[in-house]
Order: C-alpha cells, then sequence, then structure tokens
C-alpha cells in the first residue's frame, strides 16, 4: 500500500493577522506557520491506514523552502518520506496550478490513496483534492470522516444531515478529509529528532499560465455588531420580521 497525504503550509490559525500594504497577501512578519488543521487529520489518517495495512506513506507540498518544517512535523507523527515543490512567489498559485504541480509530480508514482485536507484553512477553496483526482482520472470522495480498506478497494463515509453517505470505490482513488475522522497524534521527542535526519526529495516547479488571478484580499471585519430588538413579548414582530429579512422563515 502507497499512501500520498497532501498539506499546506498556512499561518497558525489561532493567531491575528493583518495583510501587506498593497493588500495583496497575509503579512507573514512575526506570524507563526502549521499544516492546515483538516490536513493534519489527512496527516493522521495516512500514518494509520499504514499501520494496519502495511506499506509507505509520503507527505507532499507545496510552498518555499521554509515549508520543510510542516513535512518534518508530518515525518516526526510517522510518515516515511516527504516531497517540497518549491516554487516561487507560491501565495498567488491557485487551486489549478497546484492542482496540476501536483498531479504531474504523483502521476508516475503509483500511489494507491490520496488523501487531502477537505480544504485549507487560509483560502478555502475546497478544489486541491478534486482536481487532482480528475486530471489523474481517478474516483473521488469529498468531506469524508471515516475511511476503510478492504483488500483493493474503499468504504469511504461522508456525514450528512440525514445521517451517513457511504462510498464504495476501487482503489487507486482520492480522498478528501474533514476533521473529526480522527485525532491527529503528537510527535514524540525520538520522532522529532529522526525526523531532521529523513532527506526531503525536492522539486523546483514553475507556476503554469491561469485563468484566475488574485486582485486584491480584504480582511473580515472583527468583532459581532450587536442589534437589540426589543425586550419580552413586544420583542416578537421586530424578530419575525429580522428573520424573515434573513431568509430564515
Amino acid at each position: 500500500m502507497k499512501v500520498l497525504v497532501c498539506v499546506k503550509r498556512v499561518p497558525d490559525t489561532g493567531g491575528g493577522f493583518k495583510l501587506t500594504a498593497d493588500g495583496m497577501r497575509v503579512d507573514t512578519t512575526n506570524v507563526g506557520f502549521a499544516i492546515s488543521p483538516h490536513e493534519e487529520c489527512a496527516v493522521e489518517e495516512a500514518i494509520r491506514i499504514i499501520e494496519k495495512h502495511g506499506g509507505s506513506s509520503t507527505v507532499l507540498t507545496l510552498g518555499p523552502p521554509a515549508a520543510q518544517e510542516q513535512l518534518r512535523e508530518a515525518i516526526a507523527k510517522g510518515i516515511t518520506g516527504a516531497i517540497l515543490l518549491e516554487a516561487e512567489d507560491y501565495e498567488s498559485w491557485d487551486p489549478a496550478a497546484t492542482a496540476q504541480a501536483i498531479a504531474e509530480t504523483v502521476k508516475p508514482l503509483g500511489f494507491d490513496i490520496l488523501l487531502f485536507g477537505n480544504e485549507s484553512a487560509d483560502t478555502c477553496n475546497y478544489q486541491v483534492g478534486l482536481r487532482v483526482a480528475h486530471l489523474l482520472d481517478l474516483p473521488c470522495v469529498t468531506g469524508i470522516k471515516a475511511l476503510e480498506i478492504q483488500d483493493n478497494r474503499a468504504i469511504a463515509k461522508r456525514e450528512v444531515k440525514e445521517g451517513w453517505e457511504v462510498y464504495e470505490v476501487a482503489l487507486p482513488a482520492v480522498f478528501t478529509v474533514k476533521e473529526g475522522i480522527n485525532t491527529p497524534r503528537h510527535p514524540s521527542l525520538r520522532g522529532i529528532m529522526s525526523a531532521k535526519k529523513v532527506p526531503i526529495e525536492q522539486k523546483r516547479v514553475t507556476k503554469p499560465s491561469t485563468q484566475l488571478v488574485r486582485k486584491a484580499l480584504k480582511k473580515p471585519q472583527e468583532g459581532r455588531q450587536l442589534e437589540i430588538l426589543g425586550q419580552g413579548p413586544e420583542a416578537v414582530p421586530k424578530i419575525v420580521e429580522k428573520l424573515r429579512e434573513l431568509g430564515a422563515i
């Protein structure tokens, strides 16, 4: 069994952020970085698959040389190999460009299972895993919260309002993972030390021409605006009116 898990280096979701003066990107001065939360679960799922079924696992990211930190974190937890697609101006890469670079890299490597986070914590495009599956002509199940491997097939479950959707697909296949599928482990001290010695395969990639061009970013308004509609029974008509405005009733 060969498992690939793709991760993204994102600003630490626990801290605040600001934009650069030109409004084109997040100002990363004094900002910590981490693996995107959904992808942490994808890393854990890859490790569990290999622990149960045997084989090898590889973590891949597209980003700057500093993204080796996130690759080594995954290795420290139990992933066995790593690939860095080193890209200039990686923040401007859209999902189509990113997916193309990943697909071209992994196509000759023959992975049985390809895992992605359902969406990244910074851009939340929900696209890369699905686009890679399309480029590789592989079946894809998105937003899964359970995955079981049986011989050369996988049973994936997606949680919906009414319960669960269950999909059975032949391998190789692509899956995008949501938080809640598992609880990611913490790397051990021994794992951290060992990860420093694992070689990372580095490949320089060039951004292909794409149709999506970033014009600007806008930081959402901080805090919530509070509107008091009234007190007691006299507030009920105003609440009903507000709910109608919001389309809730």
